[in-house]
């Protein structure tokens, strides 16, 4: 499926570039802006970014079932990433908010 239609990146392949970043550090933090520099990509208009991180999660927690880690080890991962994610949201809906206009 493709996730951005303006560097043409399918879910297959951020699905890889994950797994090898997990494979280097399984317990590193992943965020849309590295997924896409292990790429060598930019986010352009950066509207697939909350679908990567839908992504990011998805294959994590796949990862590390795979991979038998406790099931803390999940958890206390898993809330930060969930947690980064939430704040990052909040952060996009302040920026789409007409009082929040720079113009």
């Amino acid at each position: 499926m493709l996730v951005c239609s303006c560097n043409y990146i399918t879910d297959k392949e951020i699905r890889e570039v994950i797994t090898n970043l997990l494979d280097e550090d399984c317990w590193q933090l992943i965020v849309p802006a590295k997924v896409y520099h292990a790429m060598e990509k930019r986010g352009r208009c950066c509207g697939c970014f909350p679908n990567v991180v839908d992504i990011i999660i998805q294959t994590t927690e796949e990862y590390h079932a795979r991979r038998h880690s406790t099931d803390t080890e999940i958890f206390d991962f898993m809330s930060r990433l969930k947690q980064f994610h939430e704040e990052n949201r909040r952060a996009d809906i302040e920026r789409r908010q007409k009082g929040h206009r720079a113009a």
